[in-house]
């Protein structure tokens, strides 16, 4: 008997399920490997939730896209039956994830629960992963069973790319993901990075900031002041390079260019203009068209991309260099589905991958959603990028941003307007870091 496919799956999903019906799936399952009862179990059993009470709206993805929509929602909607779909158990904050791991905040100020949040929101969390959906059903397919929704918003956030800087070997992938991990994902890799940092013996450390749109933006330049300063406080013998293809930091370059003059001469060497062209974690090489750079530790952060699975659910554009999905700009809608939507940093708008820009966005669509809901509509508003970076320990001091964005019809792009880049770091905006945190956790969380 042959294995059954993803694709096999996908059409059990939809029509397939008609067609074979539930006793043609277990008897395709009793013939198959031993993994498939499982499977058939997800496919006919439904998650363990109450019924819903009246429209129900499923967001999948719990970082701080998806998190706020949900939030948001029962705020203008009410009467909305909202879950939040979420594979993790806990919730590890990437924005402000450098002030922990310069030791100026705890482990427990960036960690918080998914069940405190629903309970404070009143809307019900399913911890699932999502396996795959039916939109002409308009059901989800997840690990614990299936979800019928009224509307879908897909949160999943992004991948990391690395054949986008000559890295084809899904070994040598495996060994930069495990020993040198970008640290802007996944909680273990704030913990490793954290532990190596910790640990550090001295020699050279690699960070790299990748082309194109990325979470987010200053981080990389953020860190590498962090690590500068952790290094200084412990008298640790090492030098941070810090590489990327652009000619200056991506945003605040003033105030961070004199930061790494100013406070880190010693420690920081920024290498711009350098184009990664192959890595060896073998070897601790990074390649570019005029340097070999050997390292001692790194983390490597290549080009983003949209998460897999949006296109494991056909929505991602397949125009897309980032291979985000294929949404309306203005709505979040998928390409021609009314019903689902697809928010946070997968979605292909020029916008800043930050936290900040990712609540507010959450809150225009959660607007937009409840009251299309109630047959009503709502008119469009830019997302706020809102952003203070730490680049001094003690004193606490950081540099700012603060923009927004416009569609501009007559030539089909966006750009930003409202912007304005404070560079000049002190203690105020220091502080202004911790409160915005402070403001944003308890918006989530309650």
């Amino acid at each position: 008997m042959a294995k059954l496919t993803r694709r096999d799956f996908g059409k059990l999903t939809a029509a397939g399920v008609a067609g074979v019906g539930v006793t043609g799936i277990a008897e395709t399952a009793a013939g198959a490997s031993a993994s498939l009862p499982s499977l058939t179990s997800i496919v006919t059993r439904a998650v363990d939730l109450p019924a819903a009470q009246g429209h129900r709206v499923v967001v999948v993805g719990g970082g701080w896209s998806g998190l706020t929509i949900a939030k948001y929602l029962k705020i203008h909607g009410p009467d909305l039956d909202v879950v939040l779909v979420e594979r993790r158990a806990l919730f590890v904050s990437h924005p402000i994830s450098g002030l922990w791991l310069a030791g100026m905040v705890n482990l427990e100020a960036i960690t918080f629960s998914y069940l405190d949040a629903a309970a404070h929101h009143n809307y019900a969390y399913l911890n699932a992963s999502l396996i795959d959906l039916d939109r002409e059903a308009k059901k989800i397919y997840t690990d614990q069973g299936w979800l019928s929704y009224d509307d879908l918003v897909v949160c999943p956030g992004v991948d990391y790319d690395y054949a986008s800087f000559g890295v084809d070997d899904p070994a040598h992938e495996q060994l930069l993901k495990t020993r040198y991990p970008a640290g802007f994902v996944s909680a273990s890799e704030h913990v490793t990075l954290y532990n190596k940092v910790k640990n550090f013996k001295g020699g050279v450390f690699v960070l790299t900031a990748p082309p194109g749109i990325y979470r987010c933006s200053a981080t990389p330049y953020e860190r590498a002041c962090l690590m500068a300063a952790v290094f200084k406080r412990e008298n640790i013998k090492g030098k941070i390079v810090l590489m990327e293809s652009r000619d200056q930091p991506a945003v605040m370059a003033e105030g961070f260019l004199a930061a790494f003059s100013e406070l880190y001469s010693d420690v920081i060497e920024y290498m711009p203009s350098s184009t990664i062209s192959s890595v060896d974690p073998e070897t601790r090489t990074l390649s570019t068209d005029f340097d070999d750079v050997i390292f001692d530790d790194a983390a490597i952060y290549p080009r983003i991309r949209g998460a897999r699975l949006l296109e494991q659910l056909a929505l991602a554009d397949p125009k897309s260099a980032q291979k985000e999905a294929a949404i309306d700009p203005i709505t979040y809608n998928a390409v021609g589905d009314a019903h689902v939507y697809a928010a946070g940093d997968c979605r292909p708008m020029p916008f800043s991958k930050s936290g900040g820009t990712a609540s507010s966005e959450g809150v225009y669509l959660a607007r937009l959603i409840a009251a299309r809901a109630r047959g009503e509509s709502v008119p469009w508003e830019s997302p706020h990028t809102l952003c203070y970076s730490m680049v001094n320990t003690a004193p606490a001091e950081a540099i700012m941003v603060d923009g927004k964005y416009r569609f501009d019809k007559a030539s089909g792009q966006w750009a930003h307007f409202e912007n304005t880049a404070i560079n000049e770091r002190d203690e105020a905006k220091g502080r202004k870091a911790f409160e915005w945190a402070e403001e944003h956790f308890r918006d989530m969380f309650g």
